[in-house]
């Protein structure tokens, strides 16, 4: 069965839903991420998880809020399947054009925080005689991490803005997804063979096409049942399923982290498939939903940076960093979610839109096309 290639379900409609779930994934890696403020070197000192702030209400991010980064791929594969599924076997959109929009999306910011990074994490060294959180700083990692391919061979240690790494990865996935568009086939049989060769290989870049491969099945299955008279009632049975599947793990008391990857991946296409259900909302809570799905890039990517910034600011101070207390996180996340939507405001979308200009060019229709050869 190929991808359809048209639909009543307009494929430009704003999937608000996963805008949502997005920023939910990221809030998911923030927390995950809190602790950071209790290492020395690479490792936390006298952190008790129970005693975080707000620990009750937020033990799910806490305790398994690494796995917000297989929902990120997962999405990445719905929304790459839904924008590009048509497109690019058609050749609307040629390797440059999708190259291009993929450069001027992740490598600005990119840039900016690991020279960011690179230069806080100097002040540290001098400060206290070792790296924070992330030890493998050196020129190697550095020129690996320049051209986004920090881990695209077996992992010798998170470098610089750690969280980047699976970024690396997926770029290795982007490259995959265009050439199987392209020259092999628009059959989610291609996602199958994708999916089992990802579990086949148990490596990390394996882990990044199971999961934007599933997503992008996901995707195939909304687009497919879009003019289908069952639609609704689909839609009403996979809303069910979403609510009932979590429920039915909580009341079982089955411990969640040993079977994690597995159950979110039967689980978040389910969800992916439910968040694309078109909605209609007022404009304030549109454009609300829409701000957070923008900065989720930001916030992953600006979370390290400024929690090293901080613990050079208290060891300047010669104070303990008060994690904590509730004060001090309602703080952090308070800067760094403003950091995030002013960052993609005044500097990754501007950036995105210089470098598309510089690049590409429009048709008479207004579409981005590739610039003329000379």
């Amino acid at each position: 069965m190929a991808l359809p290639q048209t639909s009543t379900l307009p494929r430009t409609h704003k999937l608000l839903g996963l805008e949502l779930l997005r920023f939910l994934a990221t809030i998911s890696v923030l927390l995950w991420h809190y602790p950071h403020f209790a290492y020395v070197a690479d490792a936390p000192v006298g952190l008790v998880r129970s005693e975080l702030p707000f620990y009750r209400a937020l033990f799910p991010f806490y305790e398994l809020g690494e796995y917000g980064v297989v929902v990120f791929w997962c999405i990445s594969g719905f929304i790459f399947f839904w924008k590009y599924g048509a497109t690019i076997p058609n050749r609307r959109v040629d390797g440059w054009i999708f190259f291009v929009n993929r450069l001027s999306r992740l490598y600005p910011l990119h840039l900016a925080t690991l020279l960011l990074v690179a230069g806080l994490q100097t002040l540290y060294v001098a400060q206290h005689g070792f790296a924070f959180v992330y030890q493998s700083n050196d020129l190697g990692h550095f020129v690996a991490q320049l051209v986004m391919a920090s881990d695209w061979l077996p992992p010798t240690g998170v470098s610089f803005n750690g969280p980047i790494w699976s970024v690396s990865i997926e770029v290795l996935v982007y490259a995959a997804f265009f050439a199987g568009l392209r020259f092999v086939t628009t059959s989610p049989l291609l996602n199958l063979a994708m999916i089992l060769a990802g579990i086949a290989s148990g490596t990390l870049v394996g882990k990044c096409f199971v999961f934007f491969y599933a997503g992008g099945l996901a995707a195939m299955a909304r687009q497919s049942v879009a003019d289908a008279p069952y639609r609704a009632r689909l839609e009403v049975l996979a809303g069910c399923a979403a609510v009932a599947l979590p429920s039915a793990l909580w009341l079982s008391g089955i411990e969640l982290a040993e079977r994690a990857a597995a159950l979110l991946l039967v689980y978040v296409p389910i969800l992916l498939f439910v968040c694309a259900t078109p909605i209609a909302l007022p404009r304030r809570l549109e454009n609300l939903l829409q701000a957070a799905g923008n900065m989720t890039y930001s916030c992953y990517l600006l979370h390290f940076p400024i929690q090293l910034a901080i613990a050079l600011a208290f060891g300047a101070w010669g104070r303990a960093i008060p994690y904590g207390q509730p004060p001090f996180w309602i703080g952090f996340m308070g800067l760094t979610l403003t950091a995030a939507y002013l960052t993609y405001v005044w500097f990754e979308a501007p950036a995105q839109r210089r470098i598309r200009r510089a690049l590409l060019r429009k048709d008479e229709a207004g579409r981005m096309v590739s610039a003329p050869q000379h």
